[in-house]
């Protein structure tokens, strides 16, 4: 009898590590639907990962309930089925605080943390028919800060917070965890007509405690274990994936 495949869905996964979480899952064997709201995009990861397995791309806007709700319609008329759901997509308008805009500030925590709310929301019922799992991408901004990040590091702290409250009302149909990278090099994970390969210093990799800065396989693999039943134990946790940067007391 042929095992029905997984279907996982990866929002921002037309770039950076939402790009690298779709080439992982289909390695290892899911449906990959990525919803993007960047086209170019979108499309491109679309092409260059047919080979790899069977991948769809949808436009959406996380911010948009009529989006998100024709985006899960989708799916489940395509696939039958929804597994996975890595909420990855995320915007910023890093600015001094006094510049930023109301509607700067809405924007971002409407398609960072309202976004997410949005698609566990409408994929709920299809993933806890599959007993599937959430995983919500934070950042190390919801707990230490540069300047002028308010907006980003509010959406972010609201992740965190979001996923273990998801993880007690979905539970134990649907297990949550929350991942908050630091330092990710995604330079080489860009749309093609944005990809700029970086240089990065060896002061950039040894102020690091592991010694470098990280890479988007370092989130990806911490991803395809929390959605493998090997993780079936574990949810309403966050993971601090950051070179130990946060642990890190730093004086001038």
């Amino acid at each position: 009898m042929k095992t029905e495949m997984k279907v996982a869905v990866v929002t921002g996964g037309g770039q950076g590590i939402g790009k690298a979480t779709a080439r992982i899952l289909l390695g290892n064997g899911y449906v990959v639907i990525i919803a993007e709201s960047d086209r170019e995009a979108g499309r491109e990861t679309e092409r260059e990962y047919r080979a790899v397995g069977t991948i769809r791309f949808v436009h959406a806007d996380m911010a948009d309930e009529e989006a998100v709700k024709a985006m899960i319609r989708d799916v489940i008329r395509q696939f039958k089925r929804i597994d996975l759901l890595v909420n990855n997509a995320a915007t910023s308008a890093n600015k001094p605080l006094t510049s930023l805009s109301l509607n700067e500030w809405n924007r971002v925590i409407s398609v960072n943390l309202t976004g997410a709310f949005l698609c566990a929301k409408h994929a709920a019922a299809h993933l806890k028919r599959t007993r599937g799992s959430i995983i919500n991408i934070a950042s190390t901004r919801a707990l230490m800060s540069e300047r002028d990040t308010e907006a980003y590091s509010a959406s972010k702290g609201g992740i965190v917070a979001l996923s273990h409250s998801l993880a007690i009302s979905l539970g134990p149909d649907v297990r949550v965890n929350c991942i908050c990278p630091g330092w990710i090099d995604v330079s080489g994970w860009k749309k093609k007509r944005g990809r700029k390969k970086i240089t990065l210093s060896a002061a950039d990799h040894h102020q690091h405690p592991c010694g470098r800065v990280g890479k988007p396989e370092d989130i990806t693999s911490l991803i395809l274990y929390l959605a493998s039943p090997a993780s079936g134990f574990i949810t309403g946790a966050n993971f601090i994936v950051d070179g130990g940067m946060t642990r890190k007391m730093i004086y001038a």
